[in-house]
């Protein structure tokens, strides 16, 4: 007999001043951070089943079934090592992506030169990016491999220019050889569109240097994911990859302190399996890390708005990253970060 597997997902987010008032009155609940009044229970067996509670009737399932009493206290996840590297006194944190290649979908070419790169990255710093996320290599769909050797060519002039001028880095790349380099170099946090699982050796190098690293959800590589988007269901078979991920990180000596989760958005996902992820993207905080949200500029926007130019869909982006925000997600990946950032400043003034 299968073994029903439950999971939680926090709905209706509430400002801080109500929020404050209700959680007193047991019929709120705090997650990263942000007041819930209900939450959707989710069972899956052969049957996937769904109920929502508001959060003071809740509590009377939590006295009854240890298991969702469990699930329920990934919720109240606090990090203090991902606090202090990329919050510190603000609420939301954002990567300014910086692509030293090629061919990447919508910037690919611009900075190449590095001059012109570095300029950018102190651009984007300027404007509000925590952290400038640097890559060699596009992961767009369909995009070829390239190989590490070149990669770290591409990035490890940048990023020795950048370390010198105090700006902190993360850098989105699947080779451990290119992580090592980038780490001994000033590299921060490691973003890993692989979820780890490109080159064996990454793993030890993320255990080796005790560094935060990003771990997303991708079927297969850039170049195959698009006819690997076979789920059952996409929410949940995501979310049980990266629960299984994470486990065997953690079982494999990464500390738990130094993850950080991404569900993928637009790798290996069509427009409508995107838009299930998005719309149920607080389903992953019951995994108990903080998580990474990429919409920059992505297809799913065009699907959407018929804009064809992925610099014309910022609007789209910054309307993905609020409603993302609206869920309790404070880690955003974005290309206009001057933009995002003014949305994401008012947005949280108005919730606080």
């Amino acid at each position: 007999m299968s073994k029903t597997k439950f999971y939680l997902r926090p709905l209706g987010i509430l400002n801080k001043k109500d929020g404050s008032l209700l959680i007193k009155k047991d019929q709120a609940f705090i997650v990263n951070g942000f007041y819930f009044t209900h939450i959707e229970l989710i069972s899956r067996n052969k049957l996937i089943k769904k109920k929502t509670y508001q959060f003071s009737d809740f509590k009377k399932i939590l006295e009854k079934k240890k298991k969702i009493r469990d699930l329920f206290a990934n919720l109240s996840y606090k990090n203090n090592k991902i606090e202090k590297i990329l919050f510190k006194n603000k609420r939301f944190s954002i990567f300014g992506i910086l692509n030293i290649t090629p061919d990447s979908f919508s910037d690919g070419g611009e900075n190449t030169d590095l001059k012109k790169a570095v300029n950018y990255a102190q651009q984007m710093q300027e404007n509000g990016a925590s952290f400038i996320d640097i890559g060699g290599e596009s992961t767009r769909p369909g995009a070829d491999e390239v190989s590490p050797q070149e990669e770290i060519k591409r990035v490890l002039p940048v990023i020795q220019k950048l370390d010198h001028k105090s700006v902190n880095i993360s850098l989105d790349t699947r080779n451990s050889s290119t992580m090592k380099f980038g780490i001994l170099s000033g590299v921060k946090i490691i973003n890993d569109v692989s979820g780890l699982n490109h080159d064996e050796k990454s793993v030890d190098i993320v255990r080796k240097y005790n560094i935060p690293v990003i771990v997303m959800h991708m079927p297969g590589n850039p170049k195959n994911m698009m006819k690997k988007n076979k789920y059952f269901d996409v929410v949940l078979d995501v979310y049980d990859y990266l629960e299984a991920k994470t486990d065997s990180l953690i079982n494999s000596g990464v500390k738990r302190e130094n993850i950080i989760i991404d569900p993928g958005i637009g790798f290996g996902k069509d427009y409508l399996q995107n838009l299930d992820l998005l719309r149920n993207i607080s389903i992953f905080h019951s995994l108990g890390f903080q998580i990474m949200l990429g919409v920059s500029r992505k297809r799913f926007i065009d699907s959407i708005s018929k804009e064809s130019n992925p610099k014309n869909r910022i609007g789209g982006t910054i309307s993905a990253t609020l409603f993302g925000m609206s869920n309790g997600i404070r880690i955003h990946r974005v290309h206009d970060v001057r933009d995002v950032n003014q949305a994401l400043m008012i947005f949280d003034k108005m919730m606080n």
